[in-house]
């Protein structure tokens, strides 16, 4: 029973098969709801039947591709065959379509069509070219249409073009300049920065390579910079491009002098501004670096364009603002660092305790026994700023030493350097100092003499300070050949300094006297006393020369010496002044009384040292002149004139003369000669007479 149900399955999916095979995809679907219609589990094995019958179809094909590939891939071939003889036939059908539409026209009309062909395609050639000038915004796009406009100016559309060529030309100029603006005003922001990446390569370099390593801060080859471009240049940190391109635009426009001219007159503005310190710069360490950084960086840039650009900037001109540089970085530095002489008071420092005393030698070697047995209160000879200056001096050698020690140099190198660097503070920095303060208008005679008291002090502590560099370094002077530190001449010469500046205003001051005298030169008789500018002039010496005794004796000696002889000079000239025409016996008289007081000062010894009657010898000339008009003395003075042994051999016969001269006019209009002409009617005879022989010897001396 089992395996006739089992045969009618089979029986009935192998219909149910073939007419699935045999019948349309749309009427299978009734077929196949009768297979699961049914309860039983015949659908899984009409499932297991379909399986194998399709598996038996996939034999099939399979065979039968098999059978047929060949003849496929025949028919294959020759169907590629056949593609290329119908491309050829193509080709050949196109040939001929176009010498049939060919003959269709005439000669002249093909030519035509040709040249309107080609005209179109220059047309559009040229027209490419001036499409920068549509749609420039770059320096590159108008550089470029520069360069087209040329090219294409014969062409009668570049007509209108050039109507508007010079408002372009003006346009671009004024373009190129805002970038080359901007660029200037980026560089100067940013100075600073140049500045400071270009110190530490220097920096860098010293410490790789020494104090004597081969620097250089520009673009052009630099060993250094090969070693350490790993840090970064500092031209690296700005685009010069834009003054490249605005030089190309000012070159091709016949302007070149024009931007070189605006640039050199905007980087020395910029270099002016760049110098100007800050307010607040001395107050910090950080202040200062900022400013050198700033100065460092501005000269960064000018080597690069130096050695970037052909002539936009020259050599001398980097002179010129490094210069100009020089001399504002060494006033700015000298405003802020003789804080020190600005406070001193020039005056003795006064001690009222042994602990004050103790105070300031512990800050400077002063030793004097005479002072030192003095009870207290006492006075130190020289001023505050020496103690102050002596510290900084070592402060500075402390300093070189710390910053020398990094450098990892032998001891014998480091105190080597150590008083090379000491020797430049003390001839250029200290010594510059010294000399513009000797020459400041609020430094009086005062503060000259304790000026030269204060550095004959610093010039006998050089031998301390060599001691100290000798200490630091543990170097003997002995062992090896030691700089030996220049204080002693810079002192010596800010001193000499002073003592000029003594003689000249101690001479203006005499100046200043001499203008307040206000003879009347036809009086008839003295006024029995000195005249009162004279004896203010002669208190004014007295009290100067008070000042003088602690200065070096020939320097107070050389400066009254001084004083006497121009006082003379001065009183001489008052007389023989041209512009004086007539001058009375009385004033003779009142003249020789001012004189008298001057030989008095002289006599009195202002300033201890001189021998016998050194200073009055200044006024010798002035005397004998006097004493020949006061005697009227004439026959002795022409009599004795040329003999050593003249009474009156200092008075010249043209000094003479010309005062006699002045006397002469006077007695005739005034009669001041009356009572000679009473007891003598010969007298202005005789004075006509010594006049003569005046002239005769004037005219003997000339000759």
């Amino acid at each position: 029973m089992a395996e006739n149900e089992m045969l009618e399955y089979i029986t009935e999916h192998e219909r149910i098969l073939q007419e699935i095979e045999s019948t349309d995809t749309a009427c299978v679907g009734p077929t196949l709801r009768s297979i699961y219609d049914d309860q039983s589990n015949a659908h899984k094995r009409f499932m297991e039947k379909l399986d194998v019958r399709i598996r038996n179809h996939d034999r099939e094909i399979e065979k039968m591709c098999n059978f047929h590939h060949q003849g496929f891939v025949d028919a294959i071939t020759e169907l590629l065959k056949v593609r290329t003889d119908a491309e050829k036939l193509m080709v050949r059908h196109n040939k001929t379509l176009l010498k049939k539409w060919f003959s269709t026209f005439s000669t002249e009309e093909v030519i035509r069509c040709r040249i309107q062909q080609r005209n179109m395609a220059t047309t559009v050639e040229k027209l490419q070219l001036c499409i920068p000038g549509v749609t420039v915004n770059t320096f590159t796009q108008y550089f470029t249409l520069l360069l087209s406009v040329v090219q294409v100016s014969h062409y009668r559309f570049c007509q209108i073009m050039g109507e508007n060529l010079p408002h372009l030309r003006k346009e671009i100029k004024e373009i190129s300049m805002s970038d080359l603006k901007d660029f200037l005003e980026s560089i100067r922001k940013h100075s600073d920065k140049v500045g400071e990446t270009a110190m530490r390569q220097v920096w860098n370099a010293v410490v790789a390579f020494g104090v004597n390593a081969p620097l250089g801060l520009g673009l052009s080859y630099n060993p250094i910079s090969e070693q350490f471009s790993g840090l970064g240049l500092a031209q690296d940190l700005v685009d010069f491009s834009p003054v490249y391109r605005c030089l190309h635009i000012y070159a091709v426009l016949g302007d070149r002098e024009t931007f070189e001219n605006y640039y050199r007159k905007q980087r020395k503005k910029q270099a002016r501004l760049v110098l100007q310190p800050q307010a607040s710069m001395h107050e910090t360490v950080e202040g200062y670096r900022r400013y050198f950084n700033q100065i460092v960086g501005f000269f960064v840039v000018e080597d690069h364009i130096l050695h970037a650009t052909q002539g936009l900037v020259t050599r001398a001109f980097t002179s010129e603002l490094w210069n100009m540089a020089l001399s504002k970085i060494i006033a700015v530095l000298r405003t802020h660092s003789v804080s020190i002489f600005e406070l001193d008071n020039y005056s003795p420092i006064p001690v009222d305790t042994e602990e004050e005393y103790n105070l300031v030698v512990s800050r400077f070697p002063f030793h004097d026994t005479d002072i030192e047995k003095q009870d207290f209160p006492k006075k130190l000879p020289m001023s505050q700023s020496v103690p102050q200056i002596y510290t900084q001096v070592k402060e500075f050698i402390y300093a070189s030493l710390k910053f020398s020690e990094s450098l990892h140099r032998s001891s014998t190198e480091i105190d080597d350097m150590l008083r090379k660097s000491t020797n430049l503070l003390l001839t250029r920095t200290l010594n510059s100092c010294l000399q513009n303060l000797i020459k400041k208008p609020h430094i009086g005679l005062t503060e000259l003499v304790q000026i030269i008291i204060n550095t004959t002090h610093l010039e006998q502590a050089c031998k301390y300070l060599e001691e100290f560099i000798t200490n630091i370094t543990n170097v003997s002077p002995e062992t090896v050949h030691t700089t030996r530190l220049y204080g002693l001449s810079t002192f010596k010469d800010a001193r000499h300094s002073a003592e000029g500046e003594i003689y000249t205003k101690l001479n203006q001051k005499i100046d200043e006297f001499i203008q307040l005298a206000d003879y009347e030169w036809g009086m008839s008789e003295s006024d029995g006393r000195a005249s009162g500018y004279l004896m203010d002039l002669i208190n004014f010496l007295r009290s100067t020369f008070q000042v003088f005794t602690h200065l070096p004796g020939k320097v107070a000696q050389t400066a009254c010496m001084s004083a006497c002889k121009h006082l003379a000079t001065s009183l001489m000239q008052m007389l023989l002044d041209t512009e004086l025409k007539q001058i009375s016996m009385g004033a003779i008289q009142q003249f020789n009384l001012d004189v008298i007081q001057c030989e008095l000062f002289a006599s009195s010894e202002p300033v201890p040292g001189f021998q016998g009657d050194t200073l009055q010898l200044a006024f010798i000339d002035l005397r004998q002149l006097l004493d020949l008009f006061m005697v009227w003395d004439w026959s002795t003075y022409l009599a004795d004139y040329g003999q050593p042994t003249s009474k009156y051999l200092r008075v010249n016969p043209a000094t003479a003369l010309a005062l006699l001269e002045k006397m002469k006019d006077t007695s005739k209009k005034n009669n001041i000669f009356s009572q000679f002409r009473k007891n003598d009617r010969d007298k202005q005879k005789l004075i006509e007479t010594v006049v003569k022989q005046l002239r005769t010897l004037v005219n003997g001396m000339s000759s």
